[in-house]
């Protein structure tokens, strides 16, 4: 069953249109993945799924509700969340504080609840726990990526929008950031993501897209995805 569905979605800056007609559909309870090259339109694709560009043309649908023009705040409160992937962290606010402004819009739910939604999140990421009252600036990259999927996870997301979680990160962090991405999927945590990285994405994705220029070019299950020799030729460095 379709989570999202993305329907002939055009997107433009000004008379520059950057995305072209793109269609794709996310999968309840699985990771798909969008890769392609540097300025393919991957990233204002997904700012424009979060509602933080508007489309030219075409439709958004969430859970068979048309988003196409809702605003960000409802797309957030309805459970579609954006990791950006400048993380847009507070540096100078703590750790714990961070995570609490992920919840902000459930603040009605009372102090209890977010105490046991906090809770939560430092249990899957414990070195988070140790640096709760640490500025966010202090943080390796790694651990800002943590904090900047643990606050998105404070708001209780049905699909997680996720832009390049990889980036910037040591081989080994990376490996630790999609093992946390499978166990996010596999608690229940639907996600589209976006990623330089083809190979690890392609490995913990069940479906794969590839846009070059705006355009999706190329779909498919991630596994066969990886076994296409135009896809492992450009992408996953095999020849």
């Amino acid at each position: 069953m379709s989570l999202l569905q993305v329907r002939d979605v055009h997107v433009a800056y000004g008379k520059v249109e950057a995305v072209f007609g793109v269609s794709l559909a996310a999968e309840q309870g699985c990771i798909t993945t969008i890769i392609g090259p540097n300025g393919a339109g991957k990233t204002t694709l997904l700012s424009s799924l979060a509602g933080l560009h508007p489309l030219s043309a075409g439709r958004v649908s969430f859970d068979g509700t048309d988003v196409s023009t809702m605003a960000t705040e409802a797309r957030l409160e309805r459970g579609l969340v954006l990791v950006p992937e400048k993380r847009e962290l507070f540096p100078d606010m703590s750790v714990e504080d961070n995570l609490n402004l992920g919840a902000y819009h459930r603040r009605w739910i009372g102090r209890r609840a977010l105490r046991g939604d906090l809770d939560g999140v430092f249990s899957l990421f414990p070195r988070l726990k140790e640096r709760r009252k640490q500025s966010a600036e202090t943080l390796s990259g790694g651990e800002r990526q943590m904090l900047a999927l643990g606050r998105a996870l404070m708001s209780k997301p049905r699909l997680l929008l996720l832009d390049e979680p990889s980036l910037g990160l040591a081989p080994l962090i990376t490996r630790q950031i999609f093992e946390i991405i499978s166990n996010l999927c596999r608690s229940g945590v639907s996600i589209i993501l976006v990623e330089q990285n083809a190979r690890a994405a392609l490995a913990i994705a069940k479906y794969g897209y590839v846009i070059e220029q705006g355009r999706v070019v190329l779909d498919g299950l991630a596994i066969e995805l990886a076994a296409d020799p135009k896809v492992a030729g450009t992408y996953l460095g095999q020849n």
